[in-house]
């Protein structure tokens, strides 16, 4: 069997695996007995700051907006899809490799937009349109 001692994220970067802890726990849900007596489910713990990444990549994690990283800036991946726990093992550490390639993709930028005249058109046509179905619904005499 081989073992891998790096996690490849890129041509470029790369993740010594000492650095990622692996804690193999019980899954959760139905399963009967197998669930109950194998630990199957396993929780990926990565610490942001005192890890061997560039320090542009350490900067846009620790910045972005994601409930699998801690205000510690560790982060946690919980994987339990699989029925074994070599499966989950690989599944978890493929989660933590799209994050960090995630962080590196720029994402272009939104431009606002003016409604075109013509859709200002079509707005203000069907208020009026609204507004005279209703009108003509009213009881007759009471006039504005």
């Amino acid at each position: 069997m081989y073992l891998k001692t790096m996690l490849q994220v890129s041509s470029r970067v790369s993740i010594p695996l000492q650095e990622i802890q692996l804690q193999a726990i019980r899954s959760q849900g139905a399963g009967g007995q197998n669930v109950n007596k194998v630990s199957t489910a396993v929780h990926l713990f990565f610490d942001i700051r005192a890890s061997s990444l560039p320090e542009v990549y350490k900067a846009r994690l620790l910045s972005m907006k994601d409930r699998r990283i801690s205000p510690a800036g560790i982060v946690i991946i919980k994987s339990q899809e699989a029925r074994t726990q070599e499966t989950n093992r690989e599944k978890a550490l493929g989660r933590l490799k799209e994050l960090i390639k995630e962080t590196m993709q720029v994402r272009k930028s939104r431009r606002a937009t003016a409604p075109t005249r013509g859709s200002k058109e079509r707005r203000l046509q069907a208020k009026d349109t609204r507004s005279k179905t209703k009108k003509f619904r009213r009881r007759p005499g009471l006039d504005d």
